[in-house]
C-alpha cells in the first residue's frame, strides 16, 4: 500500500438491489464523529475487530487501538517500524502486524496487546497482511520482494513463499480455499491456493491501472479491486472475468465489503464517498457522492453497526521540488491526525 501520503481518495460502495432500494431508497452516508489521534506520523491500513469492538490503526512506527464504542485510544502496539497492516486470528487469540522497514511480522496477544515475538519474512517490505481462517495461515505480501510469505499461525513458523513477479498490493480471502491479491504494477489480480501455498492463476484487469485495495463478497464469489484509473472493477472470483466497473475518485488506496448491507467501499484520498448499487441490469450505478476530507484514503468497516472508519490529517504545502526530490510530499500539520466516522441514515 502507498505509505503516508498518496494522492487523495474517495469511497465507493457496490450493492446488489434490495427491496428497499428497488422502491427508490438508497443508503445515505454522512460524517458523525471526528476523533483526534496522537502522533504526527503517517498512517496506512485500518482494521476493525468485531469481537473486541476495537479499531486498529497503523500509525508510523506503532499501531493505535481505539475503543469502537467510546471512540477513545485505549492502547498501542509499539516498535513496529514502517507498519503497514494488521491481521487478526481470533480463533488463536493472536494478532499480526507487518513491520515493513524491519522486514518482520510482530505477533501480539489479542486480549492484552502484549508483544509475543517477531517473525522474519522471506521478502523485502512486507506490506498487506492477511489471516486465512480456513488454513490458519498468515500471509504477508512483500512489495519490494515481489513475493508473499506464508506463516502457520498455530506455530508461527514460515511454511512457504510464492514468487509473483510483481508488486503485490492488498489481498482478500474467501475463507474456502482461495486467496486473492492485486498485482499493482501488472494491472492484474492473482488467485492463490493457501493450503498448497501456490499460484493458481493471474488475471488481467483491463481498464484497471495500478489496482490497490481489494474487497470480496465471498458468498457470491465477487471481487472488487479498486484502481488508480479511478474505477472499481467487479470480477468473478471463479473465472477472473471482469463483470463491470463503476467510477470512483483519484488516489484510491483501499476497499472493503459489508455483507450485511451488500455495500463495497473504495476509499480515495481525493476526499469523496461514492455509493454505488447494482442495478437490475446487473451494472453498478452511483447513488451517492459524498465529500469526506482530503487525505482520507484508507478505511475499515464495523459490520455490526455498518460504520465506515477513515483517518486523515491536515497538510502543509509541499517544499519546492529539487533534482533529488522532484515530487516532494507535504508534511502533516502537528496535532491534526484524526479519525473520521461515517454512518448511514435518512
Amino acid at each position: 500500500m502507498r505509505h503516508l501520503f498518496p494522492p487523495l481518495m474517495c469511497l465507493l460502495a457496490l450493492v446488489p438491489l434490495t427491496a428497499a432500494q428497488a422502491a427508490g431508497k438508497a443508503p445515505h452516508y454522512h460524517l458523525t464523529h471526528q476523533v483526534s489521534l496522537p502522533g504526527d506520523e503517517g498512517w496506512d491500513y485500518l482494521l476493525y475487530d468485531q469481537a473486541g469492538r476495537r479499531l486498529f490503526v497503523s500509525h508510523g512506527s506503532r499501531v493505535l487501538v481505539v475503543d469502537g464504542e467510546k471512540l477513545t485510544v485505549t492502547g498501542e502496539i509499539a516498535d513496529t517500524p514502517g507498519v503497514h497492516g494488521i491481521a487478526l486470528a481470533p480463533d488463536l487469540g493472536r494478532g499480526y502486524v507487518s513491520a515493513g522497514r524491519a522486514g518482520t511480522v510482530v505477533v501480539f496477544d489479542l486480549k492484552t496487546l502484549a508483544r509475543l515475538k517477531e517473525i522474519k519474512v522471506t521478502g523485502d517490505n512486507p506490506d498487506a497482511i492477511l489471516y486465512d481462517p480456513a488454513t490458519h495461515r498468515v500471509f504477508t505480501f512483500n512489495g519490494r520482494g515481489r513475493n508473499l510469505t506464508a506463516i502457520d499461525a498455530r506455530t508461527d513458523e514460515v511454511v512457504g513463499t510464492v514468487a509473483v513477479d510483481a508488486k503485490p498490493e492488498f489481498a482478500a480471502t474467501d475463507g474456502k480455499g482461495r486467496v486473492y491479491v492485486n498485482l499493482e504494477d501488472r494491472n492484474s489480480l492473482a488467485a492463490l491456493d493457501p493450503q498448497k501455498v501456490a499460484l493458481l492463476a493471474t488475471w488481467p484487469l483491463p481498464g484497471c491501472d495500478e489496482p490497490s485495495g481489494l474487497a470480496i463478497d465471498a458468498a457470491h464469489e465477487r471481487l472488487f479491486p479498486v484502481c488508480g484509473s479511478k474505477v472499481m472493477a467487479v470480477v468473478d472470483g471463479a473465472s477472473g472475468k471482469v463483470l463491470g466497473s463503476a467510477p470512483i475518485g483519484a488516489g484510491v488506496d483501499a476497499a472493503a465489503y459489508d455483507p450485511g448491507t451488500r455495500l463495497a467501499f473504495a476509499s480515495c484520498g481525493e476526499g469523496v464517498l461514492t455509493v454505488v448499487r447494482i442495478a437490475r441490469s446487473g451494472r453498478p450505478e452511483v447513488v451517492q457522492s459524498l465529500t469526506t476530507q482530503r487525505g482520507a484514503r484508507t478505511l475499515a468497516l464495523d459490520l455490526e453497526k455498518h460504520r465506515v472508519f477513515l483517518v486523515t490529517a491536515d497538510f502543509s504545502p509541499p517544499p519546492p521540488a529539487t533534482a533529488e526530490q522532484p515530487h516532494p510530499r507535504p508534511s502533516i500539520v502537528p496535532g491534526s491526525v484524526r479519525l473520521l466516522v461515517l454512518e448511514s441514515g435518512s
